[in-house]
């Protein structure tokens, strides 16, 4: 049985309220499956809110209850309904499920950020601060780059912690938890932002959902362990697995030796990655090579400088193709100040703030074959009649002005 503190009790009897107390019971039912002595105070959180009718249910009956989030969370993109119907039409049933779970977020006390990454800009952790995170890149990165300690919450549970300001110590909140579990030696050349996308995919397909500790056999530049890069290791390893926390010898805090990573001179298990393990998952994962109807970044959100990489190449051109990228809206309003969307709608693309590839807004491209540098954006898409080719953001944008993608760029 978990233990509770006086306030912690007094959540749960229901002095604070019935949607407190409702919060509050979710958490001790929590707490008893992972057999928690008890709960711990968090700082912050984020909730990846889905737009879907299950989750509205929840955050609505918690809200009906009189619920208010004593931490107040993040949130994870819904889609810009206002943006989007300047590009195609939307049902009046989506357009109204997007209000109502908007005014239901801001009525419990949510901070309406719509982004996926909001551990670059907008919620910050420190490391070892306790934190609630659900979001498929989130939790690997604050874990991993940051050295802050999440489980990898649900949207209700992370919501849960956000009402109650605790969550149950179980799982990596405890040190022993994060520990490696297998030596991951990188035998190929890492020189792209891609090359981590395929190394985040591969390394489940391998290891399962072990913690791997990342051994980068040939030396990388520096530039490359970008916040770009890093985001998308996290983000592929939980597509194609399930790894809320990943090391990286030298670089991540918790692994600045062997013996730190793996908490012992011991290493349990050691698996080599090679180029052919990256050609075999692209060629598995990823449509044909040819003629394109659309290009579409930004699974997870777009950074400013994978943008600006993007401009570099198609400033001044005309697109054959429509190119869309989504964005957290503090990126979007920088490149509308830097002149960057001018440079892109003169193109004819454009920048869509606060969506995710995961909504029914994009219903206008199903059945059609678009060109994307994510591995995860191509994954959601399976189930929406929507097929992609994977190749890497330059030549991504290149295919774009070209119409079709081809290795030659």
């Amino acid at each position: 049985m978990v233990r509770l503190n006086k306030d912690e009790n007094d959540m749960l009897n229901g002095k604070y309220g019935k949607g407190t107390q409702t919060a509050m019971k979710i958490q001790v039912a929590i707490a008893e499956a992972f057999d928690a002595p008890y709960m711990v105070p968090i700082s912050k959180a984020h909730v990846a809110l889905s737009n879907q009718e299950a989750d509205l249910w929840f955050v609505e009956t918690l809200v009906s209850q009189g619920a208010k989030c004593r931490v107040r969370p993040t949130v994870n993109p819904s889609f810009n309904w206002k943006q989007m119907k300047k590009i195609t039409t939307l049902s009046q049933e989506d357009e109204e499920i997007v209000k109502r779970t908007d005014k239901a977020y801001r009525e419990i006390g949510a901070l309406m950020t719509y982004d996926c990454t909001p551990y670059l800009q907008l919620n910050v952790p420190k490391v070892n601060e306790v934190i609630a995170y659900s979001e498929s890149s989130a939790t690997p990165f604050v874990n991993s780059i940051y050295g802050a300690k999440t489980n990898r919450e649900s949207a209700q549970s992370a919501l849960c912690a956000a009402v109650t300001g605790v969550v149950p110590y179980y799982g990596y909140l405890d040190k022993k938890n994060r520990k490696g579990q297998v030596l991951v030696n990188v035998l190929t050349e890492m020189k792209s932002d891609f090359d981590f996308q395929l190394l985040g995919y591969v390394t489940p397909l391998k290891v399962g959902f072990k913690i791997p500790v990342f051994n980068f056999k040939n030396k990388i530049d520096k530039k490359h362990f970008s916040n770009a890069s890093l985001m998308n290791l996290g983000a592929q390893m939980n597509t194609s697995g399930n790894v809320a926390i990943y090391h990286i010898l030298g670089v991540t805090p918790e692994a600045k030796t062997f013996e730190d990573a793996f908490q012992s001179e011991n290493i349990p298990e050691i698996i080599n990655i090679t180029q052919a393990d990256f050609d075999s998952v692209r060629d598995k994962i990823s449509a044909p090579l040819g003629k394109i109807d659309f290009a579409l970044f930004g699974c997870p959100h777009l950074t400013f400088e994978q943008i600006e990489s993007v401009v570099d190449i198609i400033s001044g051109k005309k697109l054959a193709v429509p190119l869309f990228i989504m964005s957290s809206d503090p990126t979007r309003r920088l490149c509308e100040q830097m002149g960057l969307l001018k440079i892109i709608r003169d193109a004819g693309g454009e920048i869509i703030s606060n969506t995710c590839m995961d909504q029914p807004c994009w219903k206008f491209l199903y059945g059609k074959k678009g060109v994307t540098d994510s591995p995860k954006c191509a994954y959601y898409t399976r189930r929406r009649k929507m097929e992609f080719v994977i190749t890497d953001l330059e030549n991504a944008a290149y295919s774009a002005l070209k119409g079709e993608v081809t290795d030659d760029y």
